[in-house]
């Protein structure tokens, strides 16, 4: 009986070692094989609309897209195949494969083949600005792929929580790097500037964690998520995949999904996925702009389409650069900086009012509805024919006349040149002002001078009565006339008690003439430079309306050294 016992507990004792040891050679393919691990959320570079991808102005102009690619068969692999290739590949980082690795794999290839394709393309553009900043920095070259999981390449990627740009910042890590954000610029999407910011980031995360995994497990759920992971997993050191339960769901997602798109990007064509192609190579160049100036009048001076700014500068929220702010790097085809800096004065000169940051801004008096007490404005289109002169372009020949390259080349039927001596019809509009004439007051009437006298029943004796004669309006000139004192008219008979009343004699007064009106006295003032009708009345304590009137003007402009007459009170 006891060497029964003995040889249960020596057959049990082998067998805990057994599982003790199959437990310590547990692969990391078996992660995804526990049905306690949660369904792993797939990065939201999965759902870009493809569709959308590729009306990029990049991809359909200096790429050639398969756009079969989803209709050809999908290639058989298996973990075999994939194990050797991630091998094959020359990475620093760690790439294993396990269950969550395979489900990203065929992601990709079989479901999101479009999508890789369209990276592919856009590949073509980025990967080298990602691989020199990484480079700069001393950074795996594999790191550039984080891109692909964050925003599929697209830089104007924004997140549901908010993240932005090629590499997915939230507001206060990208704040805390070094980038700005406002109202009209987002650095994140800034290529060259944001994988710099991203480059940085993780050689901070590497140091803090000393393991790749770990750091890109904290570049995307933060390191707080993942320093609360390390200490629910307990004493000792670990990776990622040791930590791996106590991730948050969406983390889990991201290492594997890292791991597969450094696998889909190199082997593409083992999954009959087409490479994207070059149709010409993209090379650019900056220039360093110090004025404000808006992406539309580039395009129209320098006949750039709109849409090519904007995909080398997705950086500017709205097509506008502040640079009256602070330098900014403006980037254009190499050939066009040159051209750029040739013709900066002819770019800020185009349209410019339109463009204008106003400083000082009075309220509006009337003119704000075309119309003020004196006369009212209109638009009225003109016409005018110009002949094409030597050396002269379409460009040069829309800001002598304040319109579009486009709007010429519309009116005329014609191409991007012109020949000399071609005659042009230019359809420009002109600002009309038309005064009005003050409305008559035809209630208003001059009453002729009365020159009637009142009649009292009784007058004393040797009582007189002055009237004066009004100025002739019909003349225009005040001329007085002779005022008379009239005898009272002898009273009509009465009752007999009543005296008859002595003769009044008749007696001859002259008027004195009014004196004519006295005109308000003025001041001479010379307009300074910065000066405006706001200042100046207040300088003078008077209205701006009033100098306005002194000076017959419709308008508020002024200019220095223009000459003004200032009423006094």
């Amino acid at each position: 009986m006891k060497t029964l016992y003995k040889l249960i507990l020596i057959a049990a004792a082998a067998n805990c070692s057994a599982i003790t040891v199959a437990a310590q050679n547990t692969s990391v393919l078996s992660v995804s094989d526990s049905s306690t691990i949660p369904t792993v959320i797939v990065p939201e570079s999965f759902e870009t609309d493809t569709k959308a991808m590729l009306e990029d102005w990049y991809l359909k102009n200096y790429t050639v897209l398969d756009t079969q690619a989803d209709k050809r068969p999908q290639a058989e692999f298996n973990d075999d195949v994939i194990l050797e290739r991630l091998a094959a590949l020359p990475t620093v980082i760690e790439l294993p494969l396990n269950g969550p690795v395979r489900n990203m794999i065929s992601f990709y290839a079989n479901r999101k083949r479009q999508l890789v394709e369209n990276m592919l393309g856009l590949s073509l553009y980025y990967m080298p600005i990602f691989e020199e900043a990484l480079e700069r920095h001393g950074m795996p070259n594999e790191l550039r792929y984080l891109p692909v999981i964050e925003s599929a390449l697209v830089p104007t990627a924004v997140s549901k929580a908010g993240a932005a740009g090629l590499w997915q910042f939230m507001p206060p890590t990208a704040t805390g790097l070094g980038l700005e954000i406002n109202s009209l610029v987002d650095q994140r999407r800034d290529p060259y500037l944001s994988s710099d910011a991203a480059a940085r980031y993780l050689k901070q995360l590497f140091n803090t964690y000393g393991d790749w995994s770990l750091a890109i497990a904290a570049y995307n759920c933060g390191p707080g998520n993942v320093n609360k992971a390390l200490r629910r997993a307990g004493g000792g050191k670990h990776d990622f995949w040791e930590i791996y339960p106590f991730l948050p769901t969406e983390t889990r997602g991201y290492v594997p999904a890292f791991i597969a798109a450094n696998y889909i990007m190199n082997y593409h064509k083992e999954h009959n996925i087409s490479p994207a192609l070059a149709k010409r190579p993209i090379i650019t160049d900056t220039v360093h702009v110090n004025k404000r100036v808006h992406f539309e009048q580039i395009s129209q001076v320098l006949d750039i389409p709109m849409e090519e700014i904007r995909a080398l500068n997705p950086q500017f929220r709205k097509d506008l650069i502040p640079g009256d702010i602070r330098p900014y790097s403006l980037v254009l085809p190499s050939l066009q900086t040159l051209a750029y800096i040739a013709n900066e004065d002819s770019i800020l000169n185009f349209n410019a009012k339109k463009y204008a940051r106003r400083g000082i801004v009075e309220p509006a008096t009337g003119a704000a509805t075309g119309r003020d007490s004196r006369g009212e404005y209109y638009d009225e289109e003109t016409v005018i024919y110009h002949t094409v002169a030597r050396n002269e372009t379409l460009t040069k020949i829309a800001n002598k006349y304040g319109v579009t390259v486009a709007s010429i080349r519309k009116n005329n039927k014609i191409g991007k040149t012109v020949k000399r001596g071609t005659k042009l019809k230019i359809k420009t509009v002109q600002r009309r002002y038309k005064p009005v004439a003050p409305a008559v007051d035809t209630t208003a009437t001059t009453a002729a001078p009365d020159t009637t006298a009142a009649v009292n029943p009784i007058v004393p004796a040797d009582s007189t009565s002055t009237v004066s004669a009004q100025p002739d309006s019909v003349s225009g000139t005040q001329q007085v006339s002779e005022a008379f004192t009239r005898t009272q008219p002898e009273a009509a008979p009465a009752a007999e008690t009543v005296k008859p009343q002595p003769e009044v004699k008749k007696t001859e007064t002259r008027a004195t003439a009014p004196k004519p009106a006295r005109k308000a006295a003025t001041v001479t003032h010379t307009v300074k430079r910065g000066e405006n009708l706001s200042k100046i009345a207040k300088r003078y304590g008077v209205t701006i309306a009033a100098i306005k009137r002194a000076n017959n003007m419709a308008g508020e402009q002024i200019q220095a050294g223009q000459k003004l007459k200032i009423p006094q009170k």
